[in-house]
C-alpha cells in the first residue's frame, strides 16, 4: 500500500526549511560541534511489515521462561498468572486509567484499589495499606525516610544479606537525610541474622531495624521476634520485608509488632517482564498514617448518601507545600495493584495457603534431588526454607552456569560477586510452575556438567 502521503515530500520539506529560515537539513544541527558529531549507517527506511519481520528475528535470539526452565533466585520468581487476571485488567476502564483525581468518574478504579488495600491489610495484619509503591526496593527507601520523620534518628540497621540492588536504592533514598546504614552479618551456619551483632548494632540513634521474612537466602527467619524485641527495647521502629505468597502460611508481620511492612507484590498476578513493572507493598500502623508516603483510598458517602470511594490521603509534594511533603513519589503502580487484587480474589484465603505450601514442597523436593548429586550440597544453610535455597558446589558456579545454559536450563544466582565468602554458593528458586520434567532436566544437566569437569572436558 502506498505510504508516500504519510511522509514529508521534497516540496513540503523545502517549504518547511524556508519557513524556518534555513537552507538545508544540515542547518538544523548547526549548534552541535563538529567534533562530537557521528555518522550513523542505519540504511534506508523500511516498511512497517519489514520492521516487524526484523524485530521477530531478533526476538527469536532470546530465550525466556517459556523456552527453558528458570531456577534463578534472588529476585522475582516466576508464578503462574491465571488468564482471568489478564482478561480483567485489560478492560479499558482499568488499563487506561491513570490517577483517579475525579472520584465522580473513577469509582470503578477507586473501588479496585480500595479492595487491593483491604486484601493487603488482611494479608499483613496491618491497619493501613497505601495504594502501592514502585517496587520493594523503593518501598524500603520510603520506609527508612518515614522512620526518620517519625523519630528523627539517623541510623537504619539492615541485614548484610539483602539484595545488593535493594541496598543501593536504599542508600540513594536516605542520602539527602544524611542517614547511616549499619549492616548486621549473618550466622555462617544458619544464614539468618546474628543476634549478638544485632544487639550491638541497635542503639538510641537507630531509627529502624529492617528484617526480611523470608530472607534473601530463602530462609524463614526464626529470630524475627528477637529482632523485634531488640528494636523495641531501643524504641526503634521495626520494618519487615515480606514475600506476600509466603504469608499464606506464615504468621503476619503484625504478630511481631511490625511498624512498617514492605514487600514485592509483583509476584501476585503480575508476570516478570525484564524487571518491571513491579508493585511495592507498603503497610503501617494507623498512628503513623500521616507520615505514610503515597496515596490512600477510602470509602465514604456522596452527597446523596450513597457509598463512594475517593482518595483520602495524598501526602506528596504535588498536593501540599514541598517542605511539608512526606515523600517525593509522584505516582503508583495502580494497574499492577489491581492485578494483585484480582489474583488474590481468585485464589482466596485457602487457595493462597495451598499455593504457599506447594512452593515449600517444591523447594524441599528440589533440594533433596540436588543434594543427592555428587559434588553438590543443598541447602548450604540449615533452616526452614520457602521457595529459595542455597547450593554449594565443588565446581566453579560460573562453569556450572554456562554448562546449564548450553543444555537449555537457567540455573541459580551466583553469589560470589556480592558475597565473596560464598564463592561456590548459588541461590536457586522454584515455584508451582516447575514440573517433574523440569527438575529432571536440571538434575541431568548438573550431573553432566560435573562429570565433564571431572573428566577434564570443560
Amino acid at each position: 500500500m502506498p505510504v508516500d502521503h504519510l511522509l514529508p515530500s521534497l516540496f513540503s520539506r523545502e517549504e518547511m526549511l524556508k519557513e524556518l529560515g534555513l537552507s538545508s537539513i544540515e542547518d538544523l544541527f548547526s549548534d552541535i560541534p563538529e567534533k562530537v558529531r557521528k555518522e550513523f549507517n542505519i540504511g534506508n527506511g523500511k516498511s512497517e511489515y519489514e520492521v516487524l519481520r526484523e524485530l521477530r528475528a531478533l526476538a527469536r535470539m532470546n530465550k525466556c521462561a517459556l523456552d527453558m526452565p528458570v531456577f534463578l533466585g534472588g529476585g522475582l520468581k516466576i508464578h503462574y498468572v491465571p488468564s482471568a487476571v489478564i482478561e480483567i485488567i485489560s478492560r479499558s476502564e482499568f488499563y487506561t486509567s491513570y490517577t483517579p483525581y475525579q472520584p465522580e468518574i473513577s469509582q470503578g478504579m477507586l473501588q479496585a484499589l480500595f479492595e487491593y488495600q483491604s486484601l493487603m491489610a488482611d494479608l499483613t495484619g496491618m491497619e493501613v495499606v497505601n495504594a502501592s509503591m514502585y517496587d520493594s526496593a523503593t518501598a524500603l527507601g520510603e520506609a527508612a525516610r518515614m522512620a526518620y520523620s517519625i523519630n528523627r534518628r539517623k541510623k537504619i540497621v539492615i541485614p548484610k544479606h539483602i539484595n545488593w540492588e535493594k541496598k543501593s536504592v536504599l542508600e540513594n533514598y536516605i542520602k539527602g537525610l544524611n542517614m547511616e546504614i549499619v549492616e548486621v552479618p549473618y550466622d555462617p551456619e544458619k544464614g539468618i541474622l546474628d543476634e549478638e551483632c544485632l544487639k550491638d548494632a541497635v542503639d538510641e540513634d537507630t531509627a529502624a531495624v529492617y528484617v526480611e521474612y523470608p530472607n534473601f537466602f530463602g530462609i524463614i527467619n526464626e529470630n524475627v521476634r528477637t529482632a523485634s524485641d531488640i528494636a523495641k527495647e531501643k524504641k526503634a521502629l521495626l520494618i519487615i520485608g515480606v514475600d506476600p505468597i509466603a504469608l499464606g502460611v506464615l504468621k503476619p508481620p503484625s504478630d511481631f509488632d511490625a511498624d512498617i511492612v514492605v514487600g514485592e507484590g509483583g509476584t501476585l498476578g503480575n508476570p516478570p517482564g525484564f524487571g518491571g513493572p513491579l508493585l511495592g507493598i507498603f503497610a503501617t500502623k494507623r498512628k503513623y498514617v500521616m507520615k505514610m508516603p503515597g496515596r490512600l483510598i477510602g470509602m465514604g458517602e456522596d452527597a446523596e448518601g450513597k457509598r463512594a470511594f475517593l482518595m483520602v490521603l495524598q501526602a506528596r509534594e504535588q498536593h501540599i507545600r514541598r517542605y511539608k511533603a512526606t515523600s517525593n513519589i509522584c505516582t503508583n503502580e495502580a494497574l499492577c495493584a489491581v492485578a494483585s487484587a484480582v489474583y488474590l480474589s481468585l485464589l482466596g484465603k485457602h487457595g493462597l495457603r495451598r499455593l504457599a505450601k506447594l512452593n515449600i514442597y517444591k523447594a524441599k523436593k528440589l533440594m533433596r534431588l540436588i543434594d543427592s548429586l555428587e559434588g553438590f550440597k543443598a541447602p548450604y544453610f540449615k533452616g526452614y526454607h520457602f521457595n529459595e535455597f542455597t547450593v554449594l558446589s565443588e565446581v566453579d558456579p560460573h562453569v556450572i552456569h554456562e554448562g546449564l545454559l548450553s543444555r537449555g536450563v537457567h540455573g541459580g544466582l551466583i553469589l560470589a560477586e556480592e558475597f565473596p565468602e560464598l564463592y561456590r554458593v548459588t541461590l536457586y528458586a522454584t515455584t508451582e510452575v516447575h514440573s517433574d520434567e523440569d527438575y529432571e532436566k536440571l538434575i541431568s544437566a548438573l550431573r553432566e556438567v560435573y562429570e565433564s569437569v571431572q573428566a577434564g572436558k570443560i
